[in-house]
């Protein structure tokens, strides 16, 4: 799939960009990948086409080298529209900006021209949610080769991607926490292993994998052999953080839009009032509005931090996909109350956009970890126990 967006082209290009996939494909089929828990390729592979997921490549390999801000604002529009597509295209990011670090030049050209869909493969059966405590292995083999057996619990886009970021326990016992990998699609040995029929985001294809005596070579690996929770902390979970709030962002301000337009343009025929006329509505629309531009002030202020170096700049991206967690779920929640039993039906797309709000807080690191985290980091801890960082 080739770009059709030059590296020279501005935020105001990208919008334009955007606004055209969104309203061509994704907005006429995100009830679509929701109803039937589909994988929505066609979106994925229009953004692709339009050169929207090289976004965040480096321009020396053909990408559009825009950073966190530019790359936000897409993952956030697309949210607004469609949920599962925007975790898709979040995850992409996250792990592109892992493979950008410490991936091979053929794999970061080809993300960067639209031919190559990434994710991450962290969480596993064995420690859940604790990404940072991998329990799957990797072993050198006799011809060089090294062993990778595991089982994920939840990938996203599992049998979608080309590639994933793939963690493991070290291959020298005493290297370090964890270990990364570049793992192909079609390496023999990696099954996915179920389906996913979900609350919410239906059609992310978040599914387990297994992988099971799978081969990859030694220069697979990403970084150094322990170094992979270091390479994660500081290459992707900034990104996937700060994408994850942005992504909560969408949903909110999508949801309060659509109660604003419901209650303006619904009246009651006894009284000729509309529901916008209760004094006690306008209020509770108002709070929602707040919360929503709350979120959005916060995550602005992150990403200032990230981009200016500010000391703070850790702290907030722990902060952020906390804040927007809670606020999301508060949002939306807040939104089917207000309008009743018209939310409760799929028509107004609140149901869905309520559904697609509660993977925030469980999504690791979940609120309660990152709760933690940031408890650790205000008295002087470190983030894990027995660690130094």
């Amino acid at each position: 799939m080739a770009s059709t967006v030059d590296n020279a082209h501005s935020r105001t290009d990208v919008a334009s960009t955007l606004g055209t996939v969104i309203d061509d494909v994704i907005r006429p089929q995100a009830t679509i990948v929701d109803r039937e828990g589909t994988f929505p390729r066609s979106g994925v592979d229009a953004l692709a086409a339009a050169g929207l997921l090289g976004l965040a490549s480096s321009t020396e390999v053909g990408g559009g080298g825009h950073g966190m801000r530019v790359v936000a604002e897409v993952v956030e529009r697309l949210a607004a529209e469609c949920g599962s597509t925007a975790m898709v295209v979040l995850m992409h990011y996250a792990a592109t900006a892992v493979i950008e670090a410490h991936g091979p030049r053929e794999v970061r050209a080809a993300i960067a021209t639209g031919g190559h869909l990434a994710t991450l493969a962290f969480s596993e059966y064995g420690s859940r949610s604790h990404f940072w405590s991998p329990t799957g292995t990797a072993r050198t083999t006799d011809d060089g080769t090294i062993r990778l057996d595991a089982r994920k619990s939840w990938v996203t886009s599992a049998g979608e991607a080309n590639s994933y970021v793939w963690s493991s326990l070290p291959v020298a016992p005493d290297a370090g926490p964890m270990t990364l990998w570049l793992v192909p699609a079609d390496s023999p040995g990696l099954t996915v292993t179920g389906d996913f029929d979900g609350l919410g985001l239906r059609g992310n294809g978040s599914r387990p994998m297994t992988a099971e005596g799978l081969r990859v070579p030694s220069t697979a690996m990403m970084a150094t052999d322990g170094a992979g929770l270091d390479t994660a902390l500081g290459a992707g979970l900034p990104w996937f953080l700060v994408l994850n709030a942005a992504f909560c962002l969408g949903l909110a301000d999508s949801a309060v839009a659509e109660a604003g337009r419901h209650l303006t343009a619904t009246t009651l025929t006894h009284t000729g009032a509309a529901l916008r006329d209760a004094p006690v509505t306008r209020r509770d629309l108002a709070r929602l509005m707040i919360r929503t531009d709350a979120l959005r002030a916060f995550l602005g202020d992150t990403v200032s931090a990230l981009e200016t170096g500010r000391d703070d700049a850790m702290l907030r991206v722990l902060q952020v996909k906390a804040l927007a967690g809670e606020t999301v779920a508060d949002v939306t929640d807040g939104a089917m109350q207000l309008c009743g039993g018209s939310a409760f039906r799929r028509e107004l797309g609140l149901e869905r956009r309520f559904r697609d709000a509660r993977a925030a807080r469980v999504m690791a690191p979940t609120t309660d970890a990152l709760l933690d985290f940031v408890g650790r980091v205000a008295t002087g801890l470190p983030l894990f126990d027995g660690a130094n960082r």
